[in-house]
């Protein structure tokens, strides 16, 4: 190792106060090599620091400070995990991003399978790109909570599916950190024919021997877009099919809820809309912990939209509420949220006299059985709104977006949409009360480089 290149420096940092910069590299951190940012973060708890900086010029610096625990110094290096991210080694025969099309930005075809990822944001790793090493790592430094696609605990069936012949020995890497007490998040991506039936009966019965260490499952359908040529056969649950899975789920949960007082495993909200069955109560989804994998997350909206409508609804009663000529708007989703988007903006409309119209977008971009809100693009937006009266503006719901940018997956910007619609568009986050108040235009800031100009 060769230390970690400095890109940049944050103003007002302890990084900018002892003069680092562009350029400059830091070569260890209290007489120690860092191998990634796990290692940086762990020494950032420290209050006293010894850097080792090559400068740009080559002059190495010996600083020693002093700090708050847990503050940063406030460098930002040439890789963000200050290592090369860990690309997937599986060819597993449901993997979304072998399903795109063509002709998309670079990054969204990258395959990360890199456990530093699991830990910071989240993302489900396979555990074929460990090594005894990585584990020795984990268990050492009690990195938790971790987030695992399991998928199916028969290991030549696992085999199969990751097509990778170390796909079913790398469990072994899931029961060594079980047994040190990792805590673990696990998913199972369901595939009719496949790892469905007696085979997820197995695979929740293997998980729940862990249960000190695994706090969760989910189960979740295969995702299928119209882009599958030359992949394995695999076909979407019908609604038969997908009613056999949730009572599959609903079972195991009578039997663990006594011993466990949680549910452990969890049915996503997928599977209920494929269905038509009704969904459980929020308390059925206990710590909400799969909420990020579409495992609750329609409960916890409608939830909260509910409670944000009584409120407002008694407050309308109780001090009045000024009669405005109603503003039309209109609200854009995928089709699966449809019915459920546009039964809540009528009881708005209901109850407080607005002029809300909901569109549901059909994806073309990656085909029709493909009904998600945070997979529909801008470009199947402009088709679904063409031609229609919007109103004064257009809400999208922010999940559309990728994180922290104006941008939809296919690289039209909310700026262009807003030049097509010819009315300013908002995204709204993905939270009941949140998506209330922005119909009611009661919390709904718009963001001005977004409108028509």
């Amino acid at each position: 190792m060769d230390g970690h290149k400095i890109i940049g420096v944050q103003r007002g940092s302890l990084a900018e106060e002892l003069e680092l910069g562009k350029g400059d590299i830091l070569l260890k951190i209290n007489g120690r090599e860092i191998v990634d940012v796990i290692d940086y973060i762990e020494l950032m708890e420290n209050e006293s620091l010894e850097l080792l900086i090559r400068k740009s010029d080559g002059e190495e610096w010996e600083i020693e400070l002093e700090k708050e625990p847990g503050e940063d110094l406030g460098l930002n290096f040439e890789h963000d995990l200050m290592d090369q991210e860990r690309t997937c080694r599986n060819k597993c025969v449901f993997c979304f991003v072998d399903q795109l099309p063509r002709g998309m930005r670079s990054s969204l075809y990258f395959k990360d399978d890199d456990w530093r990822l699991s830990f910071l944001v989240g993302n489900y790793i396979t555990l074929t790109n460990l090594s005894d090493c990585d584990v020795d790592r984990i268990v050492e430094k009690r990195i938790s909570p971790l987030y695992v696609s399991v998928h199916t605990t028969n290991p030549e069936l696992r085999k199969r599916m990751l097509n990778n012949r170390f796909a079913g020995d790398a469990l072994k890497y899931l029961q060594r950190m079980a047994d040190a007490g990792i805590q673990l998040h696990t998913q199972i991506v369901l595939c009719p024919g496949w790892n469905d039936g007696a085979e997820l009966d197995r695979t929740i019965r293997d998980l729940w021997k862990n249960r000190t260490s695994i706090q969760s499952l989910a189960v979740v359908p295969v995702g299928l877009t119209g882009h599958r040529e030359n992949l394995a056969l695999i076909r979407p649950f019908s609604p038969k099919q997908a009613a056999q899975v949730i009572e599959q789920v609903e079972k195991w949960q009578s039997i663990f809820r006594p011993q466990w007082n949680a549910g452990f495993v969890y049915a996503a909200d997928e599977f209920y809309i494929t269905a038509g069955r009704e969904f459980p109560p929020l308390k059925y989804y206990d710590e909400m912990h799969q909420v990020e994998n579409g495992v609750g997350l329609t409960v916890q909206f409608m939830t909260e939209f509910e409670e944000a409508m009584a409120y407002e609804a008694k407050m309308k009663k109780t001090n009045g509420r000024r009669e405005d000529k109603p503003i039309r708007q209109s609200v854009v989703t995928g089709m699966s949220a449809f019915h459920i988007i546009k039964s809540m903006a009528d009881k708005v409309n209901d109850t407080f006299r607005t002029d809300i119209h909901v569109i549901g977008v059909e994806n073309r971009f990656f085909g029709s059985s493909v009904t998600v809100s945070g997979l529909v693009t801008g470009s199947d937006i402009k088709k679904a709104i063409k031609n229609r009266k919007l109103g004064q503006r257009l809400l999208i719901p922010e999940v559309m977006l990728r994180k922290g940018q104006d941008v939809f997956l296919d690289d039209v910007t909310v700026s262009q949409l807003a030049a097509d619609a010819h009315v300013p568009v908002s995204a709204i986050p993905v939270r009941g009360n949140a998506f209330l108040h922005a119909l009611l235009e009661e919390a709904c800031t718009e963001v001005t480089e977004w409108q028509n100009q």
